[in-house]
Protein backbone atom coordinates (compact mmCIF):
# COMPACT_ATOMS: atom_id res chain seq x y z
CA UNK A 1 0.00 0.00 0.00
CA UNK A 2 2.82 2.39 0.83
CA UNK A 3 3.76 2.47 -3.42
CA UNK A 4 -0.35 2.81 -4.03
CA UNK A 5 -0.29 6.05 -1.84
CA UNK A 6 3.03 7.45 -2.95
CA UNK A 7 1.15 7.37 -6.65
CA UNK A 8 -1.59 8.88 -5.32
CA UNK A 9 0.64 11.61 -3.49
CA UNK A 10 2.24 12.22 -6.75
CA UNK A 11 -1.16 12.42 -8.50
CA UNK A 12 -2.27 15.19 -6.10
CA UNK A 13 1.06 16.88 -6.46
CA UNK A 14 0.84 16.98 -10.32
CA UNK A 15 -2.66 18.49 -10.01
CA UNK A 16 -4.27 15.63 -11.26
CA UNK A 17 -6.26 14.86 -8.35
CA UNK A 18 -7.01 17.75 -5.79
CA UNK A 19 -7.42 16.91 -1.86
CA UNK A 20 -7.96 13.29 -1.05
CA UNK A 21 -8.58 10.83 1.64
CA UNK A 22 -8.87 7.06 2.27
CA UNK A 23 -12.28 5.52 3.33
CA UNK A 24 -13.78 2.62 3.31
CA UNK A 25 -12.67 -0.37 5.09
CA UNK A 26 -9.20 0.66 4.48
CA UNK A 27 -9.83 4.09 6.70
CA UNK A 28 -11.00 1.37 9.47
CA UNK A 29 -7.54 -0.19 9.71
CA UNK A 30 -5.91 3.22 11.04
CA UNK A 31 -8.44 2.82 14.30
CA UNK A 32 -8.80 -0.51 15.25
CA UNK A 33 -6.88 -4.12 14.78
CA UNK A 34 -6.17 -5.20 11.04
CA UNK A 35 -9.33 -6.13 9.33
CA UNK A 36 -9.17 -7.73 5.83
CA UNK A 37 -10.16 -5.66 2.98
CA UNK A 38 -9.90 -6.07 -0.79
CA UNK A 39 -9.51 -2.32 -2.16
CA UNK A 40 -8.34 0.47 -1.06
CA UNK A 41 -10.84 3.37 -1.57
CA UNK A 42 -9.72 7.31 -2.27
CA UNK A 43 -12.13 9.56 -1.96
CA UNK A 44 -11.54 12.81 -3.90
CA UNK A 45 -13.17 15.75 -5.02
CA UNK A 46 -13.61 16.08 -8.27
CA UNK A 47 -14.27 19.51 -10.04
CA UNK A 48 -17.03 18.69 -12.63
CA UNK A 49 -17.18 19.27 -16.66
CA UNK A 50 -19.33 22.52 -17.90
CA UNK A 51 -22.19 19.79 -18.42
CA UNK A 52 -22.10 19.14 -14.41
CA UNK A 53 -20.96 15.60 -14.68
CA UNK A 54 -17.76 13.98 -13.19
CA UNK A 55 -15.25 13.08 -15.50
CA UNK A 56 -12.72 10.28 -14.15
CA UNK A 57 -10.98 10.29 -17.98
CA UNK A 58 -8.26 12.72 -17.56
CA UNK A 59 -7.40 10.82 -13.79
CA UNK A 60 -7.49 7.18 -16.12
CA UNK A 61 -4.88 9.29 -18.70
CA UNK A 62 -2.54 10.19 -15.91
CA UNK A 63 -2.43 6.53 -14.49
CA UNK A 64 -2.18 4.91 -17.79
CA UNK A 65 0.66 7.01 -18.11
CA UNK A 66 2.48 5.74 -14.99
CA UNK A 67 1.71 2.31 -16.28
CA UNK A 68 -1.45 1.35 -14.21
CA UNK A 69 -4.32 0.31 -15.59
CA UNK A 70 -8.31 -0.20 -14.79
CA UNK A 71 -10.06 -3.33 -14.30
CA UNK A 72 -13.80 -2.98 -13.52
CA UNK A 73 -14.09 0.06 -10.89
CA UNK A 74 -10.91 -0.10 -9.89
CA UNK A 75 -7.29 1.02 -10.92
CA UNK A 76 -4.13 -1.75 -9.99
CA UNK A 77 -1.60 0.25 -8.32
CA UNK A 78 1.25 -1.71 -7.57
CA UNK A 79 -0.71 -4.50 -7.13
CA UNK A 80 -3.33 -3.00 -4.64
CA UNK A 81 -6.72 -2.38 -5.97
CA UNK A 82 -7.84 1.05 -5.47
CA UNK A 83 -11.34 3.04 -6.43
CA UNK A 84 -11.54 6.55 -6.87
CA UNK A 85 -14.48 7.69 -5.91
CA UNK A 86 -16.13 10.99 -5.85
CA UNK A 87 -17.03 13.18 -2.34
CA UNK A 88 -20.94 12.35 -3.71
CA UNK A 89 -22.80 14.24 -1.14
CA UNK A 90 -22.48 17.13 1.50
CA UNK A 91 -21.21 14.35 4.40
CA UNK A 92 -18.72 13.01 2.03
CA UNK A 93 -17.56 16.13 1.50
CA UNK A 94 -17.32 17.35 4.81
CA UNK A 95 -15.74 14.36 5.88
CA UNK A 96 -13.18 14.77 3.11
CA UNK A 97 -12.38 18.43 4.19
CA UNK A 98 -11.82 17.70 8.16
CA UNK A 99 -9.65 14.44 6.69
CA UNK A 100 -7.02 13.97 9.32
CA UNK A 101 -3.14 13.58 8.32
CA UNK A 102 -1.59 10.11 8.98
CA UNK A 103 1.87 8.91 8.11
CA UNK A 104 2.02 4.97 6.79
CA UNK A 105 4.99 3.66 6.70
CA UNK A 106 6.85 6.68 6.27
CA UNK A 107 4.54 7.96 3.74
CA UNK A 108 2.35 11.21 4.20
CA UNK A 109 -1.39 10.76 3.76
CA UNK A 110 -4.91 11.45 4.86
CA UNK A 111 -7.98 9.01 6.31
CA UNK A 112 -11.29 10.19 6.87
CA UNK A 113 -12.28 10.89 10.69
CA UNK A 114 -13.69 7.71 12.42
CA UNK A 115 -16.96 9.77 13.11
CA UNK A 116 -17.33 9.84 9.98
CA UNK A 117 -16.23 6.57 8.92
CA UNK A 118 -19.41 6.03 10.72
CA UNK A 119 -21.96 8.09 9.32
CA UNK A 120 -21.11 7.64 6.03
CA UNK A 121 -21.66 3.55 7.27
CA UNK A 122 -24.78 4.38 8.91
CA UNK A 123 -25.91 6.45 5.51
CA UNK A 124 -24.78 3.44 3.18
CA UNK A 125 -26.54 1.15 5.45
CA UNK A 126 -25.44 -1.96 4.37
CA UNK A 127 -25.48 -5.36 7.17
CA UNK A 128 -21.35 -5.09 6.30
CA UNK A 129 -21.29 -0.97 7.45
CA UNK A 130 -23.52 -2.17 10.72
CA UNK A 131 -20.64 -4.19 11.58
CA UNK A 132 -17.99 -1.80 11.15
CA UNK A 133 -19.75 0.61 13.03
CA UNK A 134 -20.03 -1.89 15.88
CA UNK A 135 -16.42 -2.63 15.42
CA UNK A 136 -15.18 1.39 15.45
CA UNK A 137 -17.58 1.97 18.33
CA UNK A 138 -16.00 -0.53 20.69
CA UNK A 139 -11.99 -0.31 19.39
CA UNK A 140 -11.79 3.50 17.83
CA UNK A 141 -11.32 6.31 20.31
CA UNK A 142 -14.25 8.70 19.00
CA UNK A 143 -14.81 12.08 19.55
CA UNK A 144 -18.71 11.76 20.74
CA UNK A 145 -20.00 15.30 20.60
CA UNK A 146 -18.72 15.54 16.93
CA UNK A 147 -20.21 12.21 16.47
CA UNK A 148 -23.47 13.53 17.92
CA UNK A 149 -23.55 17.01 16.08
CA UNK A 150 -22.98 14.72 12.51
CA UNK A 151 -25.84 12.60 13.44
CA UNK A 152 -27.69 14.82 14.20
CA UNK A 153 -26.90 18.03 11.19
CA UNK A 154 -27.46 14.93 8.82
CA UNK A 155 -29.94 13.06 9.99
CA UNK A 156 -28.86 9.89 11.11
CA UNK A 157 -29.89 9.83 15.16
CA UNK A 158 -32.57 7.21 14.65
CA UNK A 159 -30.49 4.52 12.58
CA UNK A 160 -27.56 4.87 15.19
CA UNK A 161 -29.57 4.33 17.86
CA UNK A 162 -31.51 1.51 15.69
CA UNK A 163 -27.81 -0.06 15.10
CA UNK A 164 -26.40 0.32 18.54
CA UNK A 165 -29.23 -0.62 20.70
Amino acid sequence: MKRALEVINNLEKDGVITRYAIGGAMASIFYTEPISTFDLDIFIHFTPTSSGLISLVPLYEALAKRGYSGSGEHVDIEGIPVQFLPAYNALVEEALEKAVEVIYATVPTRVLRVEYLMAIALQTGRPKDKGRVEMLRVQASIDTSLLKDILKRYGFERVWKLWTR
